[in-house]
């Protein structure tokens, strides 16, 4: 009896590789994508900001990956946050400007009803997705808009929420050290803000300082760096007077000039002295010239960076003490020691405080419309001539008036006062109606700024000075701490008995107290 022979199984079919399996790209509607069931992407689903302004910029570049849905929509399983950067985009195009897009999509037909190798297809694109380094990101941006022309760096600037010159601000982002660059991106610094870290990593607690503003600034919500731009001052400030005490000490180490140290060890003594408090063996002054060739010639440095001279040890030199009796410190020594480091604290912060006002104001004279409550205080001022606003006219400087209209300030190139007034005539030659009050607020401002030059104006704010900086603050200004402490005997509270005080003084009494107040700043040694 034959016997026949069961046919084999046919062998399972596999699945054939992705870059075998066939796909057609179609031009989709984003509104007629929505999530696929089987995105493995579960975190961080939604679009971010970034995203949004290069979608709304360029569209979506790269395609998407979908499946067909049986009511006729599609499922999105690779590319969803950038079809919701696209609907987004979409919804505002009309607003904006900008034309309603579609996006590029690879079509998978083969996948409808796999939903295993969905997901799994979905997880290698996530999972093997590498992110940039900040380095290469910074250094990618730089070069990328180096070889563009004007256009192209306009059109993607805008596409990376990016302003001009961002090539510029990569650079100087890209100088700082990988630590300072990894830290500083995880804590969200855009590229504006890891250069401005860069130009002052040097500051000793910098990162810190600003990464703390900028928690500040987002706590307020209202979209600007103001703490940031102030901290930044500071900053600059701290790295310039650093500079300057590294200068001093490289010119001392080349003169051959000792610098003494300012910390001693447990029952060590200093036998060292200023020469303020020596004399020579005949009772005649030592100065930093006629104690040039001592031995014991040597220096420390002040608060500001200069050297104060010593003499290491002026008994073993033949110097003499002056004989000035030793007074016990007392606790009112304490007090006005306290007293003058706040002096010196609050003037150094209140001129940092200037730079970030000014470029606060330049801001409103370069916007396009000028705030009304601007426009009413230009007017008002112009028509009621201010003793203050009188003095700016007479002075004549044009620093801050050049600043304020983005143009060069003629006293700066020599041109002198005269010829400085008169140079803005060309400005105002080529300014139209719509802007001609943005000219005349920018003298006013310089006016009001030019009265709050005193590095300690801070001390007694007169009312129109602080009227004027609780203007700024109306439209959007965020106020150092020292500008919100000068403040304090303003605000509302304190407000009716500072008032009263004013109207009591006759105008041209009030012009004298100014005067008499200016003089007594000039002559404040604290400052």
């Amino acid at each position: 009896m034959s016997t026949k022979t069961p046919p084999r199984p046919s062998p399972a079919k596999a699945t054939p590789p992705a870059h075998e399996q066939e796909r057609r790209i179609v031009q989709l509607d984003p509104a007629t994508i929505v999530r696929d069931e089987c995105n493995a992407r579960t975190t961080d689903t939604e679009a971010d900001a970034e995203l949004i302004a290069s979608v709304e910029a360029l569209g979506v570049e790269e395609p998407i990956s979908v499946r067909p849905r049986p009511d006729g929509t599609y499922g999105a399983f690779k590319g969803w946050r950038r079809v919701q950067a696209q609907q987004i985009a979409n919804a505002t195009a009309k607003e904006g400007g900008r034309p309603e897009r579609t996006i590029s999509a690879f079509v998978r037909d083969d996948l409808v009803g796999r939903d295993g190798w969905t997901r799994f297809l979905s997880l290698t694109e996530n999972k093997n997705r590498e992110q940039m380094s900040e380095r290469d990101t910074v250094q990618a941006v730089e070069l990328c808009l180096l070889d563009m022309n004007d256009v192209e760096q306009t059109e993607a600037c805008r596409a990376m929420g990016l302003k001009r010159g961002a090539a510029k601000t990569a650079r100087k982002a890209a100088q700082l050290s990988d630590a300072a660059l990894r830290s500083a991106s995880a804590e969200g610094m855009d590229l504006e803000q890891l250069a401005d870290l860069s130009e002052v990593e040097s500051v000793t607690g910098a990162q810190r300082r600003l990464e703390a503003a900028k928690i500040q600034d987002e706590k307020e919500g209202k979209g600007g760096r103001g703490h940031w731009d102030h901290v930044m001052a500071q900053l600059r400030q701290d790295k310039a007077e650093d500079e300057t005490r590294e200068q001093t000490v490289k010119e001392l180490a080349e003169a051959g000039i000792p610098l003494l140290k300012t910390h001693f060890s447990w029952g060590q003594k200093d036998p060292s002295k200023p020469l303020s408090d020596l004399t020579t063996p005949l009772g005649n002054p030592l100065t930093g010239e006629n104690h040039a060739g001592c031995p014991g010639h040597s220096a420390r440095l002040d608060d500001e960076g200069q050297p104060v001279w010593h003499c290491s040890d002026p008994a073993a030199h033949g110097h003499k003490v002056r004989p000035v009796p030793k007074k016990p410190r007392t606790a009112e020594d304490e007090a006005q020691a306290a007293e003058r480091r706040k002096v010196i604290a609050r003037n150094k912060a209140w001129t940092a405080a200037q730079g970030p006002r000014k470029d606060f104001i330049a801001k409103l004279c370069a916007g396009r419309t000028l705030p009304d409550e601007a426009r009413k205080l230009a007017l008002r001022t112009v028509v009621s001539l201010p003793y203050h606003y009188e003095k700016w006219v007479e002075k004549k400087p044009t620093e801050d008036l050049a600043r304020f209209l983005g143009v060069k300030d003629p006293q700066a190139e020599g041109g002198g006062a005269a010829s400085g007034s008169d140079s803005f005539g060309d400005l105002v030659e080529r300014t139209g109606k719509p802007r001609e009050m943005h000219v005349v607020f920018a003298g006013v401002a310089a006016a009001f700024e030019y009265d709050l030059r005193e590095k300690n104006a801070w001390r007694n704010l007169f009312g129109h000075q602080a009227r004027w900086l609780m203007f700024l603050e109306a439209l959007g200004y965020t106020l150092s701490e020292v500008e919100r402490e000068a403040l304090v005997p303003s605000r509302p509270k304190h407000a009716q008995q500072h008032a009263d005080a004013e109207s009591e003084a006759e105008p041209g009494e009030q012009a004298d107290a100014e005067e008499a107040s200016a003089a007594g700043r000039d002559s404040d040694e604290a400052a």
